[in-house]
């Protein structure tokens, strides 16, 4: 692990008084997250207060009334109660609720699965059925806000100064597209553009970028404007994904030589940068690149970074000790979560535990049921525990509920956000494969990290029947235009080629995968190579069981 720079000595400014007011509004959380044994005793009887007040107050939706939510809330015993709410409700994916759904968003029909009307969508990338929109209501929107208060109360319990770090700027990373209002009145949009407009004063003194560059939906114009205004702002706080924040301080560093200044990393820049709030992919990959370009040094670090565990479904955890990977489940933060064993997921009636009952050194995906009506909702993200809260007797335990993602629970790339999914490869290699005429055999893909001069992107390792010529240069166009067609995620990734580089397209002999199968010894049956995953372990194993013969 990277050894953090040492904490700049950030001066104290007039803004700094925006500081010493949000430091007094934490305070008391700060003391709260600070005694882990409240926590540890605590957890189990918040989760399931939490789950109770949720069925009451949702029982007269349409939602509540076919799932008998009246009688099950007055269920006065707290494991009673569960287990006739799992009864009632199956562990279920998005599409479970893409009726309801509909009906809210396209016909602005009220309590359906939640009370009155939801005014507010997030849209997110789905698979080869389109996109996903997922409400998003104002006990939601509450969560998420006292959510954002407890990254600021997590830093002053690590005793960072919170009036040194608003004396400068909070820059953020947000979403990028405009909200689209429909005849009802109902938004959606990317959630950074749903919140965005409750960022009000005295925020908006400290924030960065300011509303009109956060909702530029063009990513390679967002990143240029950001770059102009930053270089000259007292960034002292960056809150985005590890990719993107990435090329924003390469592009900062680029723009501060343009203007005569003597810069040779970030920190020649904003020289009182303390803290780096990461989320939604693995921070390790990027670790080098971040701190060869914040300080010129590929070990040492950003002083401060805080990895969140966010969603668009809800805000999940927040990494409570500096150094350690655990990330402290937000059990009072308005939705209950159960976890239901990786090996049982794709069972009909799968066994669920919930954040007291679960086992180190067992995987889980994470099943949530939200504040915005999302009941039982498989988030697919697979997690290990690494301390476990008291059961409701308060007995046992050995700390608050803290996890690690560890995967998903089904094949994907997500290292840049990207968010592919095994249909969208399989669909571009069918199409490129048709557009070229090229016979193709096996193929997966995965995810390339940047390093040095090698910048971040795709690579598909793909059996052809014959040497390839010059169509391989046309399969790789047409397999990439393939995923942007659907995929809006990837789409923005490779805007202008300035977030990932066109893919890259690795041919390899016939009968390459079956030479790793069998070095695995999974060759026959069932066993088949996945299409893509998140990392290189098995694209790199496949390469070692051939002889590409050229890169694309």
């Amino acid at each position: 692990m990277n050894p953090a720079s040492p904490t700049p000595k950030a001066p104290l400014t007039l803004t700094s008084l925006v500081g010493l007011g949000l430091r007094a509004r934490v305070a008391a959380r700060t003391r709260l997250l600070k005694n882990e044994a409240y926590w540890r005793t605590n957890t189990a009887a918040l989760q399931h207060r939490t789950l109770g007040d949720m069925l009451a107050r949702a029982s007269g939706t349409r939602f509540g009334r076919a799932h008998d939510f009246a009688r099950v809330s007055r269920i006065s015993d707290p494991a009673q109660r569960l287990s006739a709410y799992r009864a009632s409700v199956p562990v279920s994916d998005w599409y479970a609720f893409q009726d309801d759904i509909r009906d809210m968003r396209q016909g602005g029909q009220p309590d359906i699965l939640w009370p009155g009307r939801v005014d507010l969508f997030a849209q997110t990338s789905g698979t080869t059925a389109g996109d996903k929109f997922i409400p998003v209501t104002q006990a939601m929107l509450r969560s998420n806000f006292l959510a954002s208060l407890d990254i600021f109360a997590h830093l002053n319990a690590r005793g960072l100064s919170i009036p040194r770090i608003t004396g400068g700027r909070c820059l953020f990373l947000g979403g990028s597209t405009d909200l689209d209002t429909n005849e009802h009145g109902i938004k959606t949009g990317d959630l950074s553009a749903l919140v965005s407009p409750l960022i009000r004063w005295p925020i908006s003194t400290i924030y960065s970028p300011g509303p009109e560059i956060a909702l530029m939906s063009d990513w390679p114009a967002k990143i240029e404007a950001m770059a102009d205004l930053a270089v000259n702002q007292d960034i002292r706080f960056i809150s985005g994904m590890p990719s993107w924040s990435l090329l924003l301080m390469e592009r900062v560093i680029q723009k501060a030589r343009e203007l005569g200044r003597d810069a040779t990393c970030v920190r020649d820049v904003w020289p009182n940068l303390l803290v780096f709030v990461h989320g939604g992919v693995k921070y390790d990959p990027f670790r080098p690149r971040v701190s060869q370009v914040y300080s010129g040094d590929k070990h040492a670090d950003i002083p401060h970074r805080l990895e969140l565990y966010p969603a668009s479904e809800g805000f999940l955890a927040i990494q409570d000790r500096a150094g350690e990977p655990g990330m402290r489940l937000l059990s009072d933060g308005g939705n209950f979560f159960e976890f239901v064993p990786l090996e049982q997921i794709d069972n009909d009636n799968p066994e669920a535990f919930s954040a007291d009952q679960v086992e180190k050194g067992q995987r889980y995906v994470v099943v949530m049921t939200t504040c915005a009506g999302l009941w039982r909702y498989v988030l697919g993200d697979v997690v290990e525990f690494d301390s476990i809260p008291a059961g409701l007797d308060g007995r046992g335990g050995d700390g608050p509920a803290r996890l690690r993602i560890v995967g998903r629970h089904k094949h994907f790339i997500n290292a840049f956000g990207e968010n592919i999914i095994v249909e969208h490869i399989e669909h571009a290699v069918a199409r490129a494969a048709n557009a070229t005429g090229l016979t193709v055999g096996e193929f997966t893909a995965a995810p390339i990290y940047p390093e040095h001069a090698r910048r971040a992107g795709l690579q598909l390792a793909l059996e052809l029947e014959t040497k390839p010529t010059g169509d391989l240069d046309a399969f790789a166009r047409a397999f990439d235009d393939a995923i942007k067609a659907i995929n809006v995620d990837y789409t923005t990734k490779r805007s202008d080629d300035l977030g990932m580089a066109p893919p890259t397209v690795t041919p390899v002999p016939m009968g390459s995968f079956h030479r790793w199968l069998e070095s695995k010894g999974k060759l026959g049956g069932q066993h088949k190579c996945p299409r893509c995953a998140n990392g290189r372990e098995i694209i790199e194993g496949v390469l070692a069981h051939a002889n590409p013969s050229s890169d694309r």
